[in-house]
């Protein structure tokens, strides 16, 4: 750390290397500038014990007499660690410029009417950044940094927070839920508070690798609208998961965009949203829906770490309670296992003969206050190789006597430290659940959360967590493919030009030509019947009537082209060869999300693909058995693994290899927005395309045709290096 007396190089600017921000989130001297605001600052700084040294810079007052006060930033007596700045946001760009002309470590900017206010204040908000030269800087628009370690606080308000040696990080852009997060009452330990406001500079990627290596941090909570750089934040999560921080996350701002591919079903139902899905579970990043929820949830993983399995047993001296839990555990990834019959003769030697031996187990109020037979009882229960046990225990509000609920929750931590089983205590509401008690539990290794879903969807974490340590071991690293680059607009592709990209990359699609109406007799009879005549140039050409399947004969596919052609704007049609055998349908999809990456989505297909909306989703590229993995949960794999109702097993590793060329084919393609196969016709043998879409960033061209001139053709030849 560079102290108050040592000059700083200024780093580089926009991220810099390791380390750039190690003076500004652990600083020896603070600098104020500014007037109450900063005033505010440096009473945060006392009322949390900050031990360095403190400057106030005004020009005209100190607003803390208390303080040394000198008139400018040049005038500070060494290169300050950081800075809080409380001017202008016009003086705030000097000011910064004189902190970095004197080496300081950084600055917290608070000042709005930067880039989210338009244009203007974007242009403002680079000069701020050029102003900087590399010296770090975290806003403008923003409360600042909190340190509960250091004592440091860059911070214009109250907060709530309390000095402790360790505890997690709270990361967000908005400054309110900052503030409101230090105010949390849930006994955790919040070792510090970011709140990044613009990001002009310091964004939470890099705020992000600051914490994965800082060992008084063990986990980060982050609340983000957006990710500016995916690859980064991978590789910082992968660095806080390497020694054992666990990364939770909430995202706001969910609604589906499909932008400029609103014609295929995948982005009807599928939006970027998914894309930060993919990726948080890619990563092993918890998502979560709620600011309390990301709270208990941290709470949960912090105290029990990463589980071994998803197997959990559950007490309770209430049958109310038991199934309570019972049904929050429904569509989780939990499971309560039965206990066997000699597990359950034990447990039952502990308890009243009355009791019913079940997980959720009712243990009854038979022992209720009994020390000794609790713990013999809790003891017999969690030893039955468990990963983790749930005790729920309402405590009296205070004034009440609680003297006979304290063996419980004693009875308990003795169990759990003897049988090494991972302990999390619940109440059903928040309020039974003393600031003691939670002290309590924490001093006896147990986690302790006021709520059932609370703790369940915790402890879904903690599973969660140990799935992926155990699947991508020591790995700090993840390969995304980037996002496709933007060209002069999107063009779509016929059917025909998108299957020959996927015939390209050797995926098997039907025989088939693109004619006039005169013509498809006798490509009809080329392919071999039967056919299925197409038009060309439709978007969902089954809701608009313009596919007719199962032709057998000249008559009907020379009658079913004439009428069709009226539907396609070139006046052809494709006349394709059938496809038998099928077992199953499926949706294949892979499209460009940004910033994320290429996202896949696998799902039921066909012509009820949206009603049914059975789809998963995974970012590229992804291994062989994740992509099984996804195909498994879906609701349409009973029939492609076979059995169901005396069904053949479908070519499942078919479609997997379906999958990984199309990985090989955007990944060879920067321009490609989006590819989908929809249905992809799966058979005992193989997987056909039989009608794909494709949307390309290319130069627009002519008003679409059959699919051989313009954009469109183009497009194509840049794709395949050949003429259509």
């Amino acid at each position: 750390m560079t102290g108050p007396g040592r000059l700083a190089a200024p780093g580089g600017q926009g991220g810099g290397g390791p380390g750039r921000l190690d003076r500004l989130l652990r600083p020896a001297s603070i600098a104020f500038v500014g007037g109450e605001a900063a005033g505010r600052a440096a009473d945060q700084c006392r009322a949390l014990g900050f031990e360095g040294d403190m400057w106030m810079v005004n020009p005209r007052r100190s607003p803390r007499l208390d303080l040394p006060t000198v008139p400018s930033v040049a005038d500070l007596p060494a290169a300050v660690d950081a800075a809080f700045v409380g001017v202008n946001r016009s003086a705030t760009v000097e000011v910064v410029r004189d902190l970095a002309a004197i080496g300081a470590g950084g600055a917290v900017c608070h000042a709005s009417g930067f880039a989210e206010t338009g244009e203007r204040g974007a242009a403002l908000q680079r000069e701020l950044v050029a102003a900087a030269a590399g010296m770090p800087v975290v806003g403008p628009n923003c409360y600042g940094t909190l340190s509960a370690v250091t004592g440091a606080a860059l911070w214009p308000d109250q907060q709530g927070l309390s000095r402790c040696r360790r505890g997690v990080a709270l990361v967000t852009q908005s400054g309110n839920t900052a503030l409101n997060l230090t105010m949390q009452q849930r006994g955790l330990d919040v070792a510090c508070v970011l709140a990044l406001g613009n990001q002009a500079d310091v964004g939470v990627e890099e705020v992000l690798e600051a914490l994965a290596t800082d060992e008084a941090v063990t986990g980060v909570g982050i609340c983000v609208e957006a990710l500016g750089d995916p690859a980064r934040f991978a590789e910082a999560v992968g660095r806080a998961r390497a020694r054992g921080a666990p990364v939770a996350a909430l995202k706001s701002g969910v609604t589906p965009d499909a932008g400029t591919i609103a014609a295929s079903h995948t982005s009807s139902m599928v939006g970027d949203d998914d894309a930060y899905d993919a990726l948080f579970r890619r990563l092993g990043v918890r998502r979560v829906g709620s600011i309390p929820e990301l709270l208990d949830t941290l709470a949960v993983v912090t105290a029990v770490g990463a589980l071994g399995g998803n197997r959990l047993v559950s007490l309770s001296c209430s049958g109310g309670e038991a199934a309570l839990v019972a049904d929050g555990a429904r569509g989780r990834d939990l499971v309560f296992p039965a206990f066997g019959a000699d597990h359950r003769d034990r447990i039952a030697a502990t308890l009243n003969e009355m009791v019913s031996v079940t997980n959720p187990l009712d243990y009854h109020t038979f022992i209720w206050g009994d020390r000794q037979r609790l713990e013999a009882c809790f003891t017999a229960v969690l030893d039955g190789g468990f990963d983790a046990a749930l005790l729920v225990l309402d405590f009296p509000r205070a004034g009440l006597d609680r003297s006979r609920w304290w063996p419980t929750l004693s009875a308990f931590a003795a169990a759990a430290a003897a049988t090494g089983v991972a302990g999390v205590v619940a109440a059903s509401m928040a309020e039974n659940l003393p600031d003691e008690v939670r002290a309590a539990a924490a001093e006896a290794g147990l986690a302790a959360v006021g709520g059932i879903d609370a703790a369940l969807s915790g402890l879904e974490a903690a599973a969660e967590l140990g799935r992926w340590v155990g699947a991508r071991g020591s790995a700090t690293s993840v390969r995304l493919l980037p996002p496709s680059e933007a060209g002069n607009g999107p063009v779509g592709l016929s059917e025909s030009e998108a299957k020959a990209l996927l015939a390209s990359v050797g995926i098997e699609v039907p025989a088939g030509e693109v004619v006039a109406a005169s013509g498809a007799a006798g490509a009809a009879a080329r392919i071999g019947f039967p056919v299925a005549v197409k038009a060309v140039g439709l978007d969902h050409k089954s809701d608009a009537g313009g596919v007719a399947v199962n032709l057998t004969d000249t008559t009907a596919v020379a009658e079913a082209a004439a009428r069709l052609s009226t539907l396609s704007p070139g006046g052809k049609v494709l006349v394709e060869s059938m496809v038998g055998g099928g077992l199953v349908e499926l949706l294949v999809s892979v499209r460009s999300s940004h910033p994320v990456g290429r996202l896949l989505t696998v799902g039921a297909g066909g012509e009820l693909v949206e009603l049914l909306g059975d789809t998963a989703c995974l970012l590229l590229p992804e291994s062989p058995e994740a992509v099984r993995a996804a195909l498994e949960r879906l609701r349409v794999w009973p029939l492609l693994a076979g059995g169901f109702r005396g069904r053949r097993p479908a070519a499942v590793d078919a479609v997997i290899d379906v999958v990984d060329r199309l990985t090989t084919l955007v990944r060879d393609r920067p321009d490609m927005i989006e590819i989908e196969v929809n249905p992809l016709v799966v058979t005992a043998e193989g997987a056909v395309a039989v009608d794909a879409l494709a949307v390309v960033a290319s130069e627009p061209g002519p008003a679409p045709g059959t699919g051989d001139t313009g954009g469109r053709a183009e497009a194509l030849r840049t794709a395949t290096g050949a003429n259509p």
